[in-house]
């Protein structure tokens, strides 16, 4: 199994390799800040050029995960876009593909920072999201939030030698890593977390597979 299970409010969650976090019993996959069109609004604003190629690459990862999952819901959990001019201006090639992905299931879109509110995209527009006993919203709030799962802050975390993106995750919330191909990341060990996370959290790197480590320990 390269899957990290574990139980968070009774709900059996699974933090994938991928970046993906799937509750089986529901058939909900979950991702967080694709940022999809990075290149293209970094371009736009006389930022550094990139390869125009980060949607593409987001999108077929997040195609084969679906697709592993079998996911019948699909829930975004903000920053999807890496801003709100961004998702109007998809190529067709791209916005066929990711209302292929969005055809026959629910797909919810969460609220961020970069993209606050709805756009002409399909699928349930939210600024948070409940589910038996979780809730889901971009940025997480401060201590005493139980089933809590969010985004935003793209948590990265280093253990013998390998740094990855990484979920963190204590007994009432799970701080997402960036699913997205063009994101930055900031350290687990960084003071943000502080106020967020109990000391027993623990850091679930991605790549190969999904490891979990003491946050403490990791970098």
């Amino acid at each position: 199994m390269n899957e990290f299970a574990f139980s968070l409010r009774n709900a059996q969650l699974c933090a994938l390799p991928s970046g993906g976090l799937w509750w089986a019993a529901e058939s909900l996959l979950v991702v967080s800040d694709l940022h999809l069109g990075k290149s293209e609004r970094m371009a736009r604003r006389g930022g550094a050029m990139l390869p125009p190629y980060e949607i593409a690459e987001t999108l077929s990862r997040l195609e084969a995960e679906i697709e592993r999952c079998g996911a019948r819901t699909v829930l975004c959990l903000g920053d999807s876009f890496d801003d709100i001019e961004t998702a109007g201006q998809l190529s067709e090639k791209d916005s066929v593909w990711l209302t292929r992905l969005m055809g026959g299931r629910e797909w919810i879109w969460i609220e961020g920072n970069h993209d606050p509110g709805p756009t002409e995209i399909g699928g349930t527009h939210l600024a948070h999201y409940r589910r038996g006993p979780l809730t889901f919203r971009h940025i997480a709030r401060p201590r005493g939030q139980q089933g809590e799962i969010s985004g935003h802050y793209h948590p990265k975390a280093r253990f013998s030698g390998v740094a990855a993106p990484c979920f963190l995750v204590d007994a009432n919330r799970v701080i997402m890593p960036a699913f997205g191909t063009y994101t930055g990341g900031l350290r687990c060990s960084d003071p943000v977390f502080s106020p967020l996370l109990q000391e027993s959290a623990l850091a679930v790197l991605t790549g190969r597979a999904a490891r979990a480590v003491p946050m403490q320990l990791a970098g």
